[in-house]
Parts: C-alpha cells; structure tokens; sequence
C-alpha cells in the first residue's frame, strides 16, 4: 500500500487553497494535475505547490478535458511507484472528512475500485439527483449488477496496476464521460468495487465546468456504446461472477 492523492483542476482557483489544506492532515503526497487554467487559477497553484512541501504540480499547456487530466495523473502516480490514487475534486464540494473513510476500504480491499456513494444535502439541484439516477440506471444496465451505486462521483480510490492495464487497451473519454467509462470497464474487468458514503455540497456560486446540452450528449453516446458493447463482455463477467472475483 502505497497511496497519493491526486486533484484533476480547470479554473477553481478560488477552492483549491482550501481543498489542499484540508487535506494536510492526511499527510500524504498530492498531485495536482492543472488542465490547462487561466492565469488566476495557474497563480493560485503556484502559491498552493509553493506552501506545501508534499503537494506537486503538473500542467497540461491547453485545457484536454477531465478524462485527459486524470489519465495524466494516473499514470504519473504509478511513474512515481505510487500503489493507489485517492481522487478528490477541486471545487471544494467533497467533504475531506470523507477521504480517511476512502483510504481505509482502499487498505481493507487494495483490488478494489473505490466510489463514493453521494449523500446531498438540502443545496443539491434536483436535476442533478434526476440525473444521477439515470446514469445509475445505465450502468446497472451495462454491468449487469449494482455494484456501482454512483458512476459520477469525483471522490474515489483508483487501484493503478488495474487502471493503467486498462487504459492501455481502452483510454476512455477526455472529458466528462471519463469517471463513468472507467468504472464500467473495470467492472467489465473482474475488479470488484466498493461504495463508501460521501457528502457532497453545492454552492450558490459554485463554478460547474459540466455543459449540460454537450456532456449530455456525450453521456448519451457513451452509454449506449457500452451498453451495446456489454454483450461482448458478459460471458467473462458470468464466469468471474462464479468464481467469486467480482462484486
């Protein structure tokens, strides 16, 4: 066991000073994987990676996508001999109270894949609980089970030997799509997962990077990509299921 923490990060410049000291107390490394933010974000990084001697800093030159960001810095973990990825969001809406939470499933069960299960609180949209319904419903669906009780949640454990295998033979989506993609793929994989509860919060002037007509879409596509493709995988995932090597 050997984990980081790792932040993808595109313009939350103004959450990120509090979302790293948050996370002190954990003292772990952190990387900080900057997708291509504009100057005052870039400026905020640069105060954060300077103040903190255990945090470290990448930066795309142009702006790829959260998928694009999270493979950087999955790959760059396990560069770095790291075992395990915890992923938290930049905007300041997981709650850094839940990540020990997340560290010990990951002890507990180091194959896994990690999620974070969304308890909201009165400050969440309803189109945000609609729509997280209907991205459970799909990869329940694509998957065959209800392991993943949430595909969209930025809080998680990564195991890296698995993810890397995977994203060597399937990269996933750049943007958006990616959280949910990975998940299904590894499930497809035989990698078993586990839920762990999450808080997540909204603010009234929180900076959201999701287009609702465009990643909608691209959410769309994907899932019936891999509904589509799901009949290939599940003669394996029966046999896995059997042996007892998947949840």
């Amino acid at each position: 066991m050997n984990p980081c923490l790792l932040i993808p990060i595109y313009d939350h410049g103004s959450t990120i000073s509090d979302v790293v000291a948050a996370l002190e107390p954990l003292r772990l490394p952190c990387l900080i994987v900057d997708d291509g933010s504009r100057e005052e974000t870039r400026k905020a990084l640069e105060l954060v990676s300077g103040s903190y001697s255990w945090v470290q800093l990448e930066r795309h030159p142009r702006n790829r996508g959260r998928g694009a960001a999270l493979r950087t810095g999955y790959r760059w973990a396990g560069r770095l001999g790291f075992s395990h990825v915890v992923q938290i969001d930049a905007d300041g809406q997981h709650d850094a109270g839940d990540v020990p939470a997340v560290l010990e499933a990951v002890r507990r069960q180091p194959d896994a894949l990690v999620l974070g299960s969304p308890v909201f609180d009165r400050s969440a949209p309803r189109s945000r609980r609609y729509g997280r319904w209907i991205s459970r419903l799909w990869v329940w669906l694509e998957t065959c089970s209800l392991a993943i009780r949430d595909p969209l949640c930025g809080l998680r454990g990564v195991p890296l030997a698995s993810t890397l295998r995977l994203l060597e033979r399937a990269p996933c989506g750049d943007r958006m799509d990616f959280d949910t993609e990975l998940a299904v793929r590894l499930v497809w994989e035989g990698v078993p997962v586990v839920n762990v509860a999450a808080r997540i919060r909204y603010f009234p002037d929180g900076i959201s990077h999701f287009r609702m007509l465009a990643d909608n879409l691209r959410l769309t596509s994907l899932h019936t990509r891999l509904f589509c493709t799901m009949w290939l995988h599940l003669p394996r995932m029966i046999v896995l299921r059997r042996r007892g090597t998947a949840v």
